[in-house]
C-alpha cells in the first residue's frame, strides 16, 4: 500500500489516484533569476524520488513543472522589486535573456542530477491569458478589490482560507504580511500588480501586459493555479513543493483556484519536502536555510569544483527522510561521495542474476520501504543489507536503482575538473548557453570558437556545459 504524509490533512494517507492509475502532479518550479542552489535541487530530488516510486507502483504520471519568469517579487508583502527584473539590473541582460539562461542552467542541472524531466514544462509568460482570465473571474465572483498597485484578492471573502497551514489556529500569524498599505486585511494578496505609470518616475518594465484597463504583470501564485488547471484539470491529485512554499505561495493557491472552480479539494495530497539547512558565520552558530539572498549559496558547479560529483551529492540527500531537516557540511558530503563509491564496489561483486524466489523477500522489504512516505532510507539500507549478504543479484540493484537514480552498476559519475575562469570567460559560457536554450546554434559556435581562441574547450555533457583548458 502506497502512504504519503498529506500536508493539507496533517497524517498519513493511503494513496488512491482520482483516475483509475493515472496521476496528475504539480510541482513549483524555480524562479529563473538565479541559478538554482543546492537547498534548491533537494526540493526537486524529493518530487524525482517520489514521481519514481508512483511510476515503480504502475502509475502513468502526468508531471506539470513551472517555470517562474515574471511576478516573484521580494517580498512575500507583495512588494519590493520583481526578481526576474533585479537580476537584468543585475546582470546587465533583458529579463528575456535573465530566463532564457536559468532556465537552462535549471535544466542542465536536474540533468546532471539523473531528475527525470517533467512531461510538461510551462512558463509563466506563455500563460498570461489564462492568468488574466482566473483574474476576471475572481473579480466577477465579488472576491477582489483594487488599489493603487494592483488588483488583491480578499482573503475574509471565503471561510477556510489558510486551511493548508492552519493558519486560524495560529490566530493567521503563519507568513503574515506585516506592511498593510493599502490593503484590507495582511494576508489578502496581489492577482495582478500594476506597472509604474510613466510620470511615477520609476524605471519602466520589461515584462508588462495590457489587462484591466492598464498595463501590469501577474502575481506570484495566479500561474501556478492558471497553469495546473490549465494542463492536470480543476481537481488532480498531487501538488509538491519546499515547507516555505505553505504559509504563503501554496495557502493563496488554494484559495484561488478553489474560488475560481468552485471544487473542493482542488488537489486530494500535497507534499512538502524540509530545507537542507547549514551553519551561519554568526557568532550563534545556528542552522539557517540555504537562500539565495544570503552567503550560503552553493551551486552544483561549486560541488563539482570541489571534486563532489553530482551523484554523490544525490546520495547525500537519499540519506536523510525527505520531511526531515538535512545538515550540509562538506565533511559529510565526502563521506558520502566515499559510500556510494564504496557500495558500488560491493555491488560489482554480486551474481549478475538469482532464481527470482530468493530474491522475492528483499523486493517485498524494499517495495515495503518506498511505499512508507518514500522512506528511501531505509532502502538504502536494505540494498546495502542484501549486497553484503550476497542476497541479491545486480538485476535487482539495477531494478532499484529506478528509484535512486543512482547509476549504481555504472562507473564514477563524471565531474569537471576544478577550474578558475575570469568574469570575460564566464560571460561568453553565458551567453552560449542563452544562444543554445534559443536554439541559435550559429552563434553557439561562434562563441565556443572565441573561448577556444582563449585557450579553453567547450563541451555540453548531459545538458552541462562542461569547460577545460587546453
Amino acid at each position: 500500500m502506497l502512504e504519503f504524509y498529506n500536508t493539507l490533512n496533517k497524517k498519513i494517507e493511503s494513496f488512491t489516484p482520482r483516475v483509475n492509475n493515472s496521476v496528475g502532479l504539480y510541482t513549483c518550479g524555480p524562479t529563473v533569476y538565479n541559478y538554482a542552489h543546492i537547498g534548491n535541487l533537494r526540493t526537486y530530488v524529493f518530487e524525482d524520488i517520489l514521481k519514481r516510486v508512483l511510476q515503480y507502483n504502475g502509475y502513468t504520471v502526468n508531471h506539470v513543472m513551472n517555470i517562474t519568469d515574471v511576478g516573484h517579487l521580494t517580498d512575500d508583502a507583495d512588494q519590493g522589486e520583481d526578481k526576474m527584473e533585479k537580476g537584468a539590473q543585475r546582470e546587465g541582460k533583458t529579463a528575456w535573456d535573465i530566463a532564457a539562461l536559468y532556465t537552462a542552467s535549471f535544466q542542465s542541472d536536474i540533468q546532471t542530477l539523473n531528475i527525470l524531466p517533467p512531461t510538461i514544462w510551462c512558463k509563466a509568460t506563455d500563460h498570461i491569458p489564462e492568468q488574466i482570465a482566473q483574474v476576471q473571474t475572481l473579480i466577477d465572483k465579488g472576491l477582489t478589490y483594487e488599489t493603487s498597485d494592483g488588483i488583491y484578492f480578499d482573503t475574509t471573502k471565503i471561510s477556510d482560507y489558510g486551511k493548508l497551514a492552519r493558519l486560524h489556529e495560529q490566530e493567521l500569524k503563519a507568513g503574515a504580511r506585516v506592511e498593510i498599505r493599502e490593503k484590507k486585511n495582511p494576508h489578502d494578496f496581489a492577482l495582478w500588480k500594476w506597472s509604474p505609470r510613466a510620470d511615477s518616475g520609476q524605471a519602466p518594465r520589461q515584462m508588462e501586459w495590457n489587462a484591466f484597463g492598464r498595463k501590469g504583470f501577474p502575481g506570484w501564485h495566479i500561474e501556478c493555479s492558471a497553469m495546473s488547471i490549465k494542463y492536470l484539470g480543476e481537481q488532480f491529485d498531487i501538488h509538491c513543493g519546499g515547507i516555505d512554499h505553505i504559509p504563503v505561495h501554496h495557502t493563496n493557491e488554494i484559495a484561488q483556484a478553489e474560488s475560481v472552480t468552485g471544487k473542493k479539494p482542488w488537489v486530494n495530497y500535497w507534499l512538502h519536502g524540509e530545507h537542507l539547512v547549514i551553519e551561519d558565520n554568526s557568532e550563534a552558530r545556528t542552522n539557517v536555510k540555504m537562500a539565495k539572498s544570503g552567503d550560503n549559496f552553493i551551486t552544483l558547479q561549486t560541488l563539482i569544483e570541489h571534486n563532489i560529483e553530482p551523484l554523490s551529492y544525490r546520495y547525500f540527500l537519499l540519506q536523510a527522510h525527505y520531511r526531515k531537516q538535512l545538515q550540509f557540511s562538506w565533511e559529510a558530503l565526502e563521506a558520502a561521495q566515499t559510500g556510494l563509491k564504496n557500495l558500488k564496489k560491493e555491488i560489482q561483486k554480486l551474481p549478475p542474476t538469482l532464481e527470482k524466489e530468493m530474491e522475492n523477500t528483499a523486493e517485498a522489504e524494499f517495495l515495503e520501504a518506498i511505499n512508507d512516505d518514500l522512506n528511501i532510507p531505509a532502502a538504502l539500507a536494505i540494498v546495502w543489507s542484501h549486497t553484503k549478504t550476497k542476497k541479491i543479484s545486480q538485476k535487482t540493484v539495477e531494478h532499484w536503482d529506478e528509484i535512486f537514480g543512482l547509476d549504481l552498476l555504472g562507473g564514477s559519475n563524471a565531474s569537471a575538473e576544478p577550474l578558475t575562469i575570469s568574469p570575460e570567460i564566464q560571460k561568453l559560457l553565458d551567453l552560449r548557453l542563452i544562444a543554445r536554450a534559443e536554439k541559435k546554434w550559429e552563434e553557439s559556435d561562434r562563441l565556443r570558437e572565441e573561448i577556444g581562441k582563449a585557450g579553453y574547450t567547450v563541451d555540453v555533457v548531459n545538458g552541462e556545459q562542461i569547460i577545460k583548458k587546453k
